[in-house]
């Protein structure tokens, strides 16, 4: 049994359709198969053959099309089919929830899924709506909602047409190493082995996810042996660990990066100078070298380092007079905003750190604090003046980041675009709609990483988002514990090939 202590408050759903959150992910990348996923062993080697052991791409670019690997079966023991695969897919899209951009975005709707996306045989193909790069295409479908389900498990509990999304919320029909045996909100995840898994069944027979706040607890819990990795400890907690007798403290860059976000619905706070102000209130190096240290960098443009396009300007640093004289060009004065903010410690030492700065330049910032559900289904609705929050790439693509931070087609309350971080801040992008747009069709490698680095230039001067770090993971695990790998900067975390 491997049991690992991490903060799981943010999962909504086990539906992969529906799943959108980072422990959600972990759960899901542990359960379901994929057309094309990642070896977590070589992770640099990008995305290979899952349930798909080949495809094709057809003269004019716009049609890719798969060959389901023989002999595979879902935990039910049902077979593995193109129909399934085909009608995961469009499930998906019919669905629309909020993860839902990441296929719709190929041109595909609720009306002409079913003509896109089609089984034949032993063959699923997809046709999008015009021609992309292939490795953007597959690299989507790495993402959660790649996932493909049990179509015959799943419509046994169809309710008034949902397609099985209720029950799915709650259990789960995939080909993955693991199955669900319970997910107790707020309390723990467990999850059994599949022997029907076609790579071989996990070593690990049982896995146990267990919701751990704080980092003390999780750091003496580690140390007594009761549970076999930590995944939340703060720096401080680390340093205590040295030395400690039988533990490993294994650090990573991640994709994740932290950042605030203020509402463009709000009179003030949609003021380009007051969203440049903000950027100077932030106590970026403090932060780094204090409550954060080891564990985020200053990064200040919304792709991870290593992606395809990620630059490492930083123009913004702590200037109180600088951002003084930005509130007074825009005729701000006694501006008091609330922030939400999730229930995890190094988000709320941010948040206070904020309030401090924000504060000597007249801002009065309030906190709302939460669980991650809480929060995020506000920031959902649009309801929050500010937030302050993290967000992880879904497939190692710049399209992950680029098409929700600087895209947003639709900036009506009615769109509900919620997949997308500049809707949930009702930014219409000034423009950089239409460059990110061009940049994901652009087929030359290194003309498009042009366009993403000045697509983030431009982002940085001018959007309502202060991006302020990205993550470096630091996990302490039991030294017995082997070949856990939490998936680097694309964050595909996996269980099965752990040993001990």
């Amino acid at each position: 049994m491997l049991v690992i202590a991490n903060r799981i408050d943010d999962i909504t759903t086990l539906d992969p359709a529906e799943s959108f959150e980072f422990a959600g992910s972990d759960v899901s990348r542990n359960i379901y198969g994929k057309l094309v996923n990642f070896d977590p062993m070589n992770l640099d080697a990008g995305y290979g053959p899952d349930l798909a052991e080949s495809w094709t791409v057809s003269e004019d670019g716009k049609t890719i099309t798969f060959t389901m690997r023989e002999g595979v079966k879902f935990a039910s023991g049902n077979p593995v089919r193109a129909e399934d695969a085909a009608w995961s897919l469009q499930r998906a899209v019919i669905l629309n929830k909020t993860p839902s951009f990441i296929l719709t975005q190929f041109g595909f709707n609720a009306d002409n899924a079913k003509d896109m996306i089609k089984a034949e045989g032993n063959t699923v193909s997809i046709t999008t709506d015009k021609r992309y790069a292939t490795s953007f295409v597959l690299n989507c479908l790495t993402a959660t909602i790649g996932g493909i389900l049990d179509k015959e498990e799943v419509m046994k509990h169809e309710v008034d047409g949902d397609m099985g999304n209720t029950w799915l919320k709650t259990n789960t029909a995939g080909s993955g190493a693991y199955t669900l045996v319970s997910w107790k909100p707020n309390e723990s995840v467990t999850l059994k082995s599949n022997p029907n898994f076609y790579l071989g069944e996990p070593a690990m027979k049982r896995v146990v996810v267990k919701h751990v706040a704080e980092s003390s607890t999780q750091r003496l819990m580690l140390e007594r042996g009761d549970i076999d990795v930590a995944r939340d400890l703060n720096p401080d907690d680390v340093a205590g660990l040295a030395g400690a007798e039988g533990v490993a403290i294994d650090s990573a860059l991640r994709g994740r990066i932290m950042y605030i976000s203020v509402n463009q619905k709000h009179p003030e706070l949609s003021k380009p100078e007051v969203r440049q102000a903000i950027k100077y209130l932030v106590d970026y190096e403090g932060m780094q070298n204090s409550f954060l240290k080891g564990q985020y960098v200053i990064h200040q443009n919304f792709l991870p380092a290593t992606y395809l396009g990620a630059i490492d300007d930083q123009p913004f640093s702590l200037n109180i007079e600088k951002a003084k004289e930005l509130l007074a060009k825009a005729g701000v004065t006694d501006l008091t905003i609330t922030a939400g903010v999730r229930e995890a410690q190094e988000r709320l030492e941010i948040a206070q750190s904020l309030q401090n700065t924000f504060a000597q330049a007249g801002i009065k910032l309030n906190l709302t604090v939460g669980t991650g559900k809480q929060i995020l289904t506000k920031y959902r609705a649009r309801e929050l003046d500010m937030y302050v929050g993290a967000w992880g790439p879904d497939y190692p693509d710049p399209h992950t980041n680029a098409g929700t931070f600087a895209y947003n087609p639709d900036n009506s309350d009615e769109a509900q675009a919620t997949g997308l971080l500049a809707w949930r801040n009702a930014w219409d992008t000034d423009g950089l709609t239409e460059k990110v747009a061009a940049a994901v069709v652009e087929g030359d490698r290194e003309v498009r990483k042009g366009m993403y680095e000045e697509i983030q230039r431009e982002f940085l001067q001018k959007a309502p988002f202060a991006i302020l770090f990205q993550k470096v993971e630091q996990t302490g695990r039991r030294e017995n514990v082997q070949n856990l790998n939490l998936g680097g900067a694309i964050t595909a975390v996996s269980y099965w090939p752990v040993t001990k």
